[in-house]
């Protein structure tokens, strides 16, 4: 069957592959074994975001003819999401009882559908590469020892700087691989532009939760732990926690020469419009910077990527960025859909992210891309990665701002012993609670 991929947005293509059979439960997907390929028949929808039609089409059509070949009575209805409407329209589709078989979730977005029960687990073990999965990103998937969907392509965030500006006051258009190195390239550039009012060597807002976190995590704290009763508690306030958040404020302090108050969200306007020297973000921000509206397109070959050193002789540990796929709770093929994303995450499906400058889901596939110039600064922040803590009352963790009003205090003069015993008060209260 000939087939072909509509460059229209959510235009559903059509695929002879196979469906199985309605199981109707989430313990069917973990093997395609009850299925018998040459007599199953029905559909299989798959959600994907649009990266995958605009950055690696050739994959999906791997995949889907690969699929098509072992179940060839079957249709498989594909359609491409964007990340601005997706959660509405799957909202929607679980409502409606027509959700689709696959869906595509942004790695920070599949808590909220595990914790509703829209997701069914899966068989980590009949997965390739399962072993060697990246952590942080396996751990978006992994809710109380059970895994509810399947890492896919990770990111991470690392240094985005003026390579020019550290060539003028270093002698050296490259960052230093040390923190203490780093510091000392900082404050010479931080000198050699003190004529320029409002510039920061280094621009880290002083809300920017998610790079405070990196630098507890650094220090081997974290947010909160699940203890063995079954509960979660704040644990900010732990020595080594509260290492990681004095560590971060001592460098908005010393760096950051705008109001510290404002949040990461334009972070790279102020780089692109030569405010500051570096930054901590996602790679994508590099696009913001040499933007000719929100930055300078004379900086296209001046602003680069690079690790950013952490305060143990590592990179900083990045929150995990990249997606997951997941078969939903209500699907009638649940076993096929799992042998699709298995066949959409295996080493040689992989290999084709991997050959595309995108991080794969494994540390096996991943190393090449550790020393290749155009990825080793977020490939070498992976390995360490964090998440936010998989509990019920994440989201009103989050959405009540505890983490950004404990950062906030701390930088108005509380003491930051004071201010994570207080955060963590605010944590317990939520936490174990579904938001």
């Amino acid at each position: 069957m000939k087939r072909q991929v509509l460059a229209a947005l959510g235009v559903t293509v059509l695929l002879a592959t196979a469906v199985g059979c309605a199981s109707g439960g989430p313990a069917a997907s973990k093997s395609s074994a009850a299925v018998d390929p040459r007599t199953a028949t029905g559909t299989v929808t798959v959600w994907l975001m649009n990266e995958a039609q605009t950055t690696w089409p050739e994959l999906v059509q791997q995949v889907n003819d690969e699929f098509a070949a072992k179940y060839p009575k079957v249709e498989l209805k594909l359609s491409y999401q964007t990340w601005t409407d997706k959660i509405a329209n799957l909202d929607g589709a679980i409502k409606a009882g027509n959700a689709p078989d696959v869906v595509e979730l942004g790695n920070t977005e599949t808590m909220k559908y595990i914790l509703t029960g829209a997701l069914a687990p899966v068989d980590r073990s009949s997965f390739e590469n399962n072993g060697t999965w990246i952590k942080g990103l396996a751990d978006t998937c992994t809710y109380q020892d059970k895994l509810y969907c399947v890492p896919y392509y990770a990111g991470a965030r690392v240094g985005i700087y003026n390579s020019q500006l550290f060539q003028d006051a270093t002698g050296s258009a490259d960052v230093p691989k040390t923190e203490d190195e780093l510091f000392a390239a900082l404050d010479r550039i931080q000198a050699k532009n003190r004529g320029n009012a409002g510039f920061s060597a280094l621009y880290l807002p002083g809300p920017y939760w998610y790079a405070a976190m990196s630098y507890v995590t650094a220090y081997g704290g974290a947010i909160a732990r699940f203890d063995g009763a079954g509960n979660w508690h704040g644990t900010l306030s732990d020595p080594k926690s509260q290492q990681g958040v004095q560590h971060f404020v001592d460098l908005v302090k010393k760096y950051n020469r705008g109001d510290w108050k404002v949040n990461e969200l334009n972070q790279a306007n102020v780089l692109g419009k030569g405010k500051a020297a570096m930054l901590y973000g996602n790679g994508w921000e590099v696009s913001v910077a040499v933007a000719p509206i929100t930055g300078d397109p004379r900086l296209k070959d001046t602003v680069k990527l690079a690790g950013m050193p952490g305060p143990n002789g590592k990179p900083l540990p990045s929150f995990i960025g990249g997606s997951d796929l997941a078969v939903t709770a209500k699907s009638q093929a649940p076993a096929l859909a799992a042998d699709w994303i298995r066949m959409f995450t295996s080493a040689k499906s992989q290999q084709v992210l991997v050959d595309k400058d995108t991080l794969p889901n494994n540390l096996d596939q991943l190393a090449p891309l550790r020393t290749k110039p155009a990825t080793a600064a977020a490939a070498n922040a992976v390995p360490d990665a964090w998440f936010i803590p998989m509990a019920p009352g994440w989201g009103a963790v989050e959405k009540q701002n505890i983490l950004v009003n404990m950062l906030n205090d701390v930088l108005k003069g509380k003491s930051v012993e004071e201010a994570t015993k207080a955060a963590d008060a605010q944590i317990d209260q939520l936490i174990n609670n579904p938001s």
